[in-house]
């Protein structure tokens, strides 16, 4: 029985193609590829991937529509390749699913991190205590520690934590937290956000200036992280 973790490759370029299996097989993934999304469907449906990594730009069915589908049916990770230039439509994949993007040209190690980290990502749960590294939080009771050392925060600052901490590693876009803190209609206040993760980075940094928890993906979003 093969018990290698399956990854299926969606771009239309062939040379992107050769070297994400070359560098996949290398690391004991099973592979399949796919050139565009709707090939890609056709191939989730029979081959139940593990992680879909997926380009943007495709014919027939792009890797934005790609995200869409995919999760109107299933919560398989998915992590994009993008170009530098792609920040909309990045954050398009993103508020439809995907948990994070790599830009091409992309490093090798930069790109296995992040597939290792969305393979091992739980899905979110709206638990009423959360633990994670450093950080205790009880929901209910509306209270918040780290290091065992308790935090004062604002109710806004609590329900800003709490979303990073069930999403961690994940990217998250300024209208996902805008959204999941202040609700559907103030999804395009991205300077509150950004008030808001500066107050709480003074809270729970020991460096605010440098964050080591939550960082910034420039004009994305934020990630939270547990340092290493």
């Amino acid at each position: 029985m093969d018990d290698r973790k399956k990854i299926l490759v969606v771009d239309d370029e062939a040379q992107i193609v050769r070297v994400l299996r070359h560098i996949l097989d290398a690391r004991g993934y099973n592979v399949r590829t796919a050139e565009d999304g709707a090939s890609a469907l056709d191939i989730f449906n029979e081959w139940a991937a593990d992680l879909v990594l997926t380009d943007l730009q495709m014919p027939n069915v792009s890797g934005l529509e790609l995200c869409q589908r995919l999760r109107s049916f299933s919560d398989v990770p998915i992590v994009i390749l993008s170009v530098r230039n792609e920040e909309k439509t990045i954050v398009e994949a993103l508020d439809a699913g995907a948990d994070d993007y790599v830009t091409k040209p992309f490093g090798t190690n930069e790109l296995l991190a992040r597939l290792r980290s969305a393979l091992r990502r739980a899905p979110a749960k709206a638990a009423d205590v959360i633990e994670l590294g450093d950080f205790y939080l009880d929901v209910s009771a509306h209270k918040a520690s780290i290091k065992s050392s308790a935090l004062k925060l604002t109710p806004k600052e609590f329900d800003l934590l709490a979303v990073l901490l069930r999403n961690p590693e994940r990217v998250l876009t300024h209208r996902f937290l805008l959204r999941h803190i202040w609700g559907n209609y103030y999804t395009e206040q991205t300077e509150a956000l950004r008030v808001l993760v500066g107050a709480l980075r003074k809270k729970i940094e020991p460096d605010p200036a440098n964050p080591a928890y939550i960082q910034t993906e420039p004009w994305v979003g934020y990630r939270f992280v547990l340092p290493s």
